[in-house]
């Protein structure tokens, strides 16, 4: 499902630990990739609905393990580069998303990247807030940037002051 633009409705992840690191996943296929969960919505399926599947087919968690905080109000867009568009019609040209920040409340042991017959991520690793600005896919970068600023009031309130180290993108 695509809108007129040629932009795939999408939700994106920031899964929050309980002292306020990231979740940050890696793509499988022997790619340097990171990356936050993120997925289509499907036809006639409601961001939220889509959230809630995508976070089970990615990481393996239900709505039951996680705490919603908070949603971007408006869809952000990228563009894919021009090698990564698929010659067909319609034509995909990027993504349209609504993102998600969650907060883990059942614990780290309840993640499982294999639920999927076919998952998209090898291994994951607990991050700092700003982390992912420096080491996302370059034209993912300002999507990454818009998410986090609209959402750092939430995840401020919840987990206090963001360190310098995390300012700085330290890991």
């Amino acid at each position: 499902m695509l809108d007129a633009d040629g932009f795939r409705p999408n939700v994106g992840i920031i899964l929050v630990d309980q002292q306020g690191r990231l979740l940050w996943t890696r793509r499988i296929g022997g790619q340097d990739a990171w990356q936050f969960p993120q997925g289509g919505i499907d036809n006639n399926e409601q961001p939220e609905s889509a959230l809630y599947r995508e976070l089970m087919e990615e990481v393996g968690l239900n709505a039951g393990d996680v705490k919603l905080l908070g949603v971007t109000r408006g869809w952000l867009r990228y563009r894919l580069p021009k090698k990564l568009v698929r010659p067909r019609e319609p034509q995909c040209i990027g993504q349209k998303q609504k993102w998600f920040l969650l907060e883990l409340v059942t614990g780290e042991k309840n993640i499982d990247l294999n639920v999927s017959s076919k998952p998209e991520f090898d291994t994951w690793d607990w991050v700092t807030y700003w982390y992912p600005l420096t080491k996302v896919v370059s034209f993912k970068r300002e999507v990454y940037r818009k998410a986090l600023k609209e959402l750092s009031p939430i995840y401020h309130r919840r987990f206090g002051q963001v360190s310098a180290a995390a300012r700085s993108g330290a890991h």
